[in-house]
């Protein structure tokens, strides 16, 4: 079975993260999507209402089945031989995004040869979205229902009291 991890703080995921994850599955036959908890982030929904949100998010597209969602601490590629990957899936929306991912692919490679750092490109679409610019759009009232999943939308919107 040829597994990859796909690691991200999604808070909240986005409609350009489903994209990257439906790509991934016709690479892979499983893609574990982890949910990092980041000490140098603040996130607006805490980790188990992330993984509930994405497993929903998957649910409303009919793409669990060769998807799991869980949380992880700590350094990635040991999290990945735990899990029997082959590979870390990473998303490159702009050329801006390539600098600090390929340092990170680099590091990866040195402490897991094994483990293969796989660039993706999400659909034109959704290279200017990013969760952070989705939580500014929604707490200033913008309609969010193009780039988030329903019931991502619904949380997001109750979450900033709407």
């Amino acid at each position: 079975m040829r597994r990859a991890i796909y690691p991200g703080s999604f808070d909240p995921i986005t409609n350009g993260h489903i994209d990257i994850i439906e790509r991934a599955l016709k690479l892979f036959d499983e893609i574990c999507v982890t949910v990092a908890i980041n000490p140098l982030k603040s996130p607006l929904f805490s980790i188990h209402e992330r993984i509930e949100l994405i497993k929903k998010a998957l649910q409303e597209r009919s793409i669990h089945d060769h998807v799991k969602v869980e949380g992880f601490d700590g350094l990635l590629v040991k999290f990945a031989k735990e899990k029997k990957a082959c590979a870390i899936i990473r998303g490159l929306r702009a050329v801006s995004d390539f600098e600090y991912e390929l340092q990170m692919a680099l590091m990866n490679r040195r402490l897991a040869d094994e483990i293969t750092t796989v660039f993706m490109m999400p659909h034109e679409k959704y290279t200017y979205l990013n969760s952070s610019i989705v939580k500014e759009v929604c707490r200033f009232g913008g309609d969010i229902t193009n780039f988030v999943p329903t019931a991502v939308k619904e949380a997001l919107l109750k979450k900033m009291g709407f």
